[in-house]
């Protein structure tokens, strides 16, 4: 009973996050979290196979074998098109990503070829004692499907690693929320790839038969990527695009730079006082939602105007503009206000959260949200004694 529930929970674990992912964020249109969903459910068939081959039921495995094949092939390359929906790609095209899954798609058909074409004492044999099976076509598929998993691994974490470094900064133009331009969420989220593919190298290694003879070993590795299937879904959950600059203004043609002096002394003259007056009277930053974009579409004009102006005239990411002008009003209140709690001041402030609030405080001040808020009561009892003194 207890091998059952452990061999089935990493196939509970890509079940639910299949589950999760393809509903709770159809409605949002969140593209990479809806294509992390087709990762899970490859890894759902994945593990599947597994429990199928662990339990064992060989007679029901023969018919999965292909599959299983398969979908161990499809799990990265599904993983490293979602990075890329995270950084640089808008939405999975199938004639831009079909180079990913083409050697996956290749080797089922050429395995299938060779089971149809192998008498099916070989294919039984190839499966139930790969090591003594005869050589043939079919064995030769399956060692290139074993070569292939191994270069997958590698390219994977490599190509996700450059993106991630290539954008790491990118989300911080565009998100207000501070939670939100931090890319560590999708850091541990490679580094959980990292892991599943270094298990499931080691577990290579050792081979099917050593599972066979040490039962607890099938507990532990199905609780070690049970654990790093969760920890992916988790943080894919949340996680949001680190570079959304790929979408277009609407109404607005985008620019890489600002191009020309005519248009760069237009957008000081017109553009920039607009923004300023965004903060300074609109308070704007009210808004934890708020986006560059949002800022530029009011203004009339593009992102990267208004990105060039902050960087330019404050030297901060639009997060740091946005969250400079935050902590001005949570002082304010706190100041008017010192019996709101965290949750209060997080809504009225525009902080999207207390986490936000609080990463914000030790960001710009280097120093935790309650030292912070009692240094504000020194300062403020230090101003009250002087004016008592003067008085």
């Amino acid at each position: 009973m207890l091998k059952t529930i452990l061999l089935l929970t990493p196939v509970y674990v890509t079940l639910f996050w299949t589950l999760v992912l393809k509903t709770a964020n159809r409605h949002n249109n969140d593209r990479a979290r809806l294509f992390l969903g087709k990762f899970m459910f490859f890894a759902c068939i994945l593990y599947f196979s597994h429990f199928l081959f662990f339990y064992p039921l060989p007679q029901v495995y023969i018919y999965f074998d292909a599959l299983y094949q398969y979908a161990s092939l499809m799990v990265y390359p599904l993983f490293y098109i979602y990075i890329r929906l995270l950084t640089v790609d808008k939405k999975f095209e199938l004639k831009k990503h079909y180079k990913y899954i083409a050697v996956p798609n290749l080797l089922l058909i050429a395995y299938l070829i060779g089971i149809l074409f192998s008498p099916y004492e070989h294919y039984r044999a190839l499966i139930a004692d790969y090591e003594n099976s005869p050589w043939n076509f079919l064995k030769i598929v399956l060692i290139c499907m074993q070569l292939t998993f191994l270069i997958q691994v590698i390219l994977c974490v490599t190509g996700n690693t450059i993106l991630l470094k290539k954008y790491k900064h990118s989300a911080g133009q565009y998100y207000s929320d501070i939670e939100d331009s931090r890319i560590y969420k999708a850091e541990l989220l490679n580094l959980c790839i990292i892991l599943t593919g270094i298990s499931s190298f080691i577990l290579g290694i050792l081979g099917r038969d050593f599972f066979f003879a040490e039962p607890v070993a099938i507990g532990i590795a199905s609780l070690v990527f049970s654990t790093l299937l969760f920890a992916i879904g988790l943080l894919g959950n949340v996680q949001k695009v680190v570079n959304p600059s790929y979408e277009t203004d609407s109404g607005v043609q985008p620019s890489a730079s600002l191009a020309t002096d005519q248009e760069m002394e237009h957008f000081k003259a017109e553009v920039s006082p607009k923004i300023l007056r965004l903060f300074d009277e609109d308070k704007i930053y009210l808004n934890s939602k708020l986006t560059i974009r949002d800022v530029a579409q009011i203004v009339g004009t593009n992102r990267t105007y208004v990105s060039n102006f902050i960087n330019t005239h404050f030297n901060q990411n639009f997060c740091s503009f946005v969250n400079r002008y935050r902590l001005e009003e949570l002082e304010r209140t706190i100041r008017k206000h010192p019996e709101y709690t965290g949750n209060t001041l997080a809504e009225l402030c525009g902080f999207g959260s207390t986490d936000s609030l609080k990463r914000a405080v030790r960001t710009s001040f280097g120093m935790s949200y309650s030292e912070w808020r009692k240094s504000l009561s020194v300062q403020a009892d230090k101003h009250q004694d002087n004016l008592n003194a003067k008085a």
